[in-house]
């Protein structure tokens, strides 16, 4: 029990991490190349629990602080664009997590420009469990494989922050940035990339503040 609560703990502060944080597929692998005799679905059901939570709430700061106190009126007009086209398309929304969940690519980032939205975290979150379980157990299965069968050293031995590594968070947060830029009307409707033209308009709190004064 106390593994599994230890597991949930680390998971959980892993996926609350907006980024650099180890991956956890990484951790899957080393409980079970570490722990073969345990039981890998179990530890993929309560590390996708772990993770599903701590990226809802990376979700809900991302949307509590910076799409409402720090983004402009104008980018929140421009992701409004957005937020209506995925309420029309809730099925394929909840699809693309699903899927994307299986992948052992980082969801901070898919996260964190979901949570700017006004939409509903309950539904890809539940898609992203389904995902996150199935290949969690997956990798816990493959630590076990390796322990049993592979002379290997623990798979989280070794620094993680590689160059690779760094430069790819990096550029997954740019792209969020990106996607705020993108003018999605312009998109949607027209099937046009552009950027928005910048607008020199204030986040919510600042102008409030300013008309008080």
């Amino acid at each position: 029990m106390s593994t599994l609560a230890t597991l949930f703990v680390v998971v959980l502060l892993l996926n609350v991490i907006p980024a650099f944080a180890p991956p956890t597929w990484m951790a899957m692998s080393w409980v079970g190349f570490n722990i073969p005799e345990g039981n890998p679905f179990v530890f993929a059901v309560v590390a996708a629990s772990a993770a599903t939570i701590g990226r809802l709430i990376l979700a809900t700061f991302a949307r509590s602080l910076v799409r409402g106190r720090l983004m402009r009126a104008s980018d929140r007009q421009n992701i409004e664009v957005v937020e209506a086209w995925l309420k029309k398309r809730k099925k394929l929304t909840a699809g693309a997590f699903f899927v994307y969940a299986l992948s052992p690519f980082p969801s901070n980032y898919l996260f964190i420009a979901y949570g700017l939205s006004g939409l509903p975290l309950g539904v890809i979150g539940t898609a992203f469990f389904a995902g996150r379980t199935i290949s969690y157990s997956l990798w816990a299965h493959l630590g076990r494989f390796a322990s049993s069968y592979l002379d290997l050293e623990p798979p989280l031995e070794g620094g993680y922050l590689s160059g690779y590594f760094i430069v790819s968070q990096l550029a997954l947060l740019c792209v969020v940035y990106l996607l705020m830029k993108l003018d999605w009307k312009m998109l949607i409707e027209h099937r046009k990339l552009t950027c928005r033209r910048t607008v020199n308009d204030q986040p919510p709190d600042t102008r409030r503040h300013t008309a008080k004064r």
